[in-house]
């Protein structure tokens, strides 16, 4: 499994990707819709329109490299607004592997208090 440090940045490409697309014409994907930089440090996560198949598109300093992932029988939380970008956190992008929905995560509250 992928390892991130608290530091990675990580985007999302909300809504449905067609997963017949390798590294040559997810990079494209990343460039123009996304409108990100693929060769900064940072992973490029997406996913079908089924949701039970993941792909993260990296730069590992030597040329691109693409992690998959298929799920058996479950499906992975995902946002349907296609074309929107969502960045991730180390911690997100854990609980999106591990199948808990990080986008109901609870919100932070602030509270003040008056006299």
């Amino acid at each position: 499994m992928l390892s991130f440090s608290d530091d990675s940045k990580i985007y999302l490409k909300t809504g449905p990707t067609d997963m017949r697309k390798s590294i040559n014409t997810l990079v494209p994907i990343v460039q123009q819709e996304m409108n990100l930089n693929p060769l900064k440090s940072g992973y490029f996560v997406f996913c079908n329109k089924s949701r039970h198949l993941l792909k993260i598109l990296y730069w590992d300093k030597t040329g691109f490299a693409l992690w998959h992932k298929r799920l058996e029988e479950n499906k992975f939380p995902w946002p349907d607004n296609a074309g929107d970008v969502k960045e991730l956190n180390a911690e997100q992008i854990g609980w999106l592997l591990s199948g808990i929905d990080f986008l109901k995560a609870h919100s932070s509250l602030n509270y003040s208090v008056s006299y």
